[in-house]
């Protein structure tokens, strides 16, 4: 019985059951009626799983709704949470996300991956909306779960345009810096990754003024607090702080999983930004390029596939892309051939509309949540409505809904 038949005749049986309670025909009517209750609310728990583990999501959890521990949220994602998905959050009081496709084959690939050779590289596309940004999200908790240092950059496109501060940089004439993107990018990194920064040490000396230096041996946790205390010094902090983990990325350490290996996970989130344009400016007013940025040249480094221990896992993203047809999602098309080269070879990772099942699952989770208020939008022929207003597009669904 397909999903709409099914949730159209518990519907039914539901209101018939009151209407039986509420002619007065006494203590047999009112169980009835709890019975019918039941119905709907197993109707409405079908769009829902109790698996809040990712690592042991599979097909099976297609299309249903796990919920994300409040603890694993404060500490992986502090910045990393699409800004509509945080309103939903609060609305909802409650964060769920479906399990996808796209999450599932990357953590099906991690988990069979050998970490001993180059990282696999993972490009999330799709249409606009289509979820890519979620999946993402997904596969993160997943490493987050196993004991991963996750890296995560939740909008490139952010370090390329609108910059509070550019600055010439320190130690490269030939560069910028962005001191209060780095810095505020450091303190969210510590707060994903503390654990580790205690027991991960510099493997050489860094030098960043004359007076001021990071001795080889310092914890990485001095590290980071360099650049979070002395902001001017913050973009080479990035810089250092990415080639320690390229470097000692798959060696050993204490308390990890796997023979205690250490891995990576590099998450980037609109990758294509780094080779797209910019509309930061110099002195003279002509245009930076992407490479002139000093977080932009390391975080180019971090992406290239010449280190072990470790996954990069990205997404492409036209919002927010800059000088790019609207019409655009494939890989070449946002990457360019400059970037596509150098991302290739990749595992390509399509992210397309919700399918007819996750349709589904995504309106009862709606009516669960009380988000569909008008009268229509409850019906089969309001449903047929938003189905064909949207597309099937996670984003327009959404941004439909919030008006009913």
């Amino acid at each position: 019985m397909s999903l709409h038949r099914l949730s159209s005749r518990l519907r039914q049986v539901a209101t018939q059951a009151r209407q039986l309670h509420i002619s007065g025909n006494g203590q047999q009517m009112e169980a009835l009626a709890v019975e019918a209750d039941a119905g709907v609310a197993r109707e409405l728990c079908f769009f829902r799983t109790r698996e809040t583990d990712p690592a042991c999501h599979a097909e099976v959890h297609l299309g249903q709704y796990y919920t994300l521990p409040s603890s694993h949220l404060r500490t992986l994602f502090p910045h990393g949470l699409p800004y509509r998905f945080q309103l939903q959050m609060k609305t909802f009081n409650e964060s769920c996300v479906m399990v996808r496709q796209p999450a599932l084959e990357i953590i099906s690939h991690l988990k069979k991956t050998d970490f001993s050779k180059p990282a696999i590289r993972y490009l999330l596309y799709g249409v606009n909306g289509s979820g890519k940004t979620m999946s993402l999200c997904h596969a993160v908790h997943y490493c987050y779960t196993q004991g991963w240092l996750v890296l995560h950059i939740p909008d490139a496109h952010l370090w390329v345009k609108n910059c509070k501060e550019l600055l010439p940089s320190s130690s490269r004439p030939s560069r910028f810096d962005q001191p209060v993107e780095a810095s505020h990018w450091l303190k969210n990194f510590k707060t994903t990754n503390e654990p580790f920064l205690s027991k991960l040490k510099t493997t050489q000396r860094y030098v960043w003024t004359k007076r001021e230096s990071t001795e080889e041996g310092s914890t990485l946790a001095e590290l980071v607090e360099q650049g979070l205390t002395r902001v001017r010094s913050s973009s080479d902090v990035v810089g250092a702080l990415l080639r320690e983990l390229r470097v000692q990325a798959g060696g050993s350490l204490e308390g990890q999983r796997e023979h205690g290996a250490l891995r990576v996970a590099v998450v980037v989130d609109g990758v294509n930004a780094l080779w797209g344009q910019t509309t930061l400016k110099k002195e003279d007013r002509t245009a930076l390029v992407p490479e002139e940025l000093t977080l932009i040249h390391n975080l180019r480094k971090m992406v290239k596939n010449d280190w072990c221990g470790g996954a990069i896992i990205s997404s492409l993203s036209q919002t927010g892309s800059l000088f790019t047809p609207k019409h655009a999602f494939l890989p070449q098309e946002l990457l360019g051939e400059d970037g596509f080269d150098s991302m290739d070879p990749f595992v390509p990772v399509p992210v397309s509309n919700y399918s007819e099942k996750e349709f589904e699952s995504c309106y009862l989770y709606y009516l669960d949540r009380n988000w569909l208020q008008h009268s229509h939008s409850r019906t089969e022929e309001g449903k047929k409505e938003m189905i064909f207003l949207s597309n099937r597009n996670p984003t327009v669904f959404e941004r439909l809904c919030a008006s009913l």
